[in-house]
């Protein structure tokens, strides 16, 4: 691996959006570091309101931060509230980023999101394919915001010459993700909605969609170490893209998804359900090329945000 550029030895670390899927496996991953991590909970610190950012900074002085607090939710949540998804989204990291400048912050990563490139780009996606084309509608309200996000991180290291980095991870899953059938992504809605066809004792499980759409997943703590990774050896305008680079159908998910839980019945599609992007996975030479490749098979990554969810949420009672 490459030589570290900034040292997180000693540093006071905040990481904005500690009780998320991300933000929390940042904050497990920075146990291995020597480092002062900082954390600004939504009792203290809104960070949709800048008054509260700002003052909860010039008091703190946080010399890295990853800015993980977003906004976030699958195709219903993201059809239903379409304002709360731009609104949101943009004011956090606009207060953020804008109040890591005026109080001196070193580095900065903002994540991203591989739903954001164009929805018709050709795969697997580089990094250079943002803004080539039309966004998927089903999340655009979303991919606007975070777009917006990414440039801001690279408009600042133009006019002010600081150490804004952005990442851009795919689809993500593991411990702390959010099981609500309504606003979830698809690895927890089907985790969820499998494990109670089980308990009732049902004969199939529904899927959204036809079942043939392509998509890459990462455990969340490949992801935190990919962004440690990044915050210590990456310095570049651009984004970077952060995956596995390896991808599989719909169905093979749910399939792998029955067999963890142990579900014997089947599978039924709801073709009148949408399918959102055709196929998305990412081209992971550039992160690949630094040294850094994810650890955690896709299989024992479902066991464990399966696990998780039998010990944590209340649905699995």
């Amino acid at each position: 691996m490459s030589d570290a550029l900034y040292d997180l030895s000693g540093k006071r670390v905040w990481v904005a959006g500690e009780r998320g899927m991300v933000g929390s496996a940042v904050m497990r991953r920075l146990e291995r570091e020597d480092c002062t991590v900082l954390t600004a909970p939504r009792s203290v610190v809104d960070l949709t309101r800048q008054a509260d950012v700002e003052a909860w900074m010039e008091k703190n002085r946080p010399q890295a931060v990853f800015v993980c607090a977003a906004k976030v939710g699958g195709i219903h949540a993201n059809s239903t509230y379409p304002a709360d998804f731009l609104r949101n989204n943009l004011a956090i990291e606009l207060n953020v980023i804008e109040a890591a400048r005026i109080y001196g912050v070193e580095k900065l990563l903002f994540l991203g999101s591989s739903c954001i490139y164009p929805r018709d780009a050709a795969q697997p996606l580089t990094e250079a394919a943002l803004l080539t084309g039309p966004l998927e509608p089903t999340n655009q309200w979303y991919a606007l915001a975070k777009i917006a996000g990414l440039k801001l991180c690279e408009a600042y290291r133009k006019q002010y010459g600081l150490d804004f980095i952005s990442a851009m991870p795919t689809n993500l899953y593991g411990p702390f993700d959010n099981f609500d059938l309504m606003s979830s992504h698809v690895v927890p809605a089907l985790l969820r909605k499998t494990h109670e066809a089980k308990k009732a004792g049902a004969r199939a499980v529904e899927v959204w969609g036809s079942g043939r759409p392509m998509r890459e997943f990462l455990h969340v703590d490949d992801l935190a170490d990919a962004l440690v990774f990044l915050m210590k050896r990456y310095s570049e305008a651009e984004t970077i893209n952060v995956g596995t680079g390896e991808d599989v159908t719909i169905r093979e998910l749910a399939e792998t998804v029955l067999r963890v839980v142990g579900f014997e019945g089947g599978l039924v599609f709801d073709a009148s359900k949408p399918d959102g992007t055709p196929r998305k996975v990412l081209n992971m030479s550039k992160l690949h090329g630094m040294g850094w490749k994810h650890r955690i098979d896709f299989a024992d990554g479902v066991r464990s945000a399966y696990g998780w969810f039998l010990q944590n949420h209340p649905a699995a009672a």
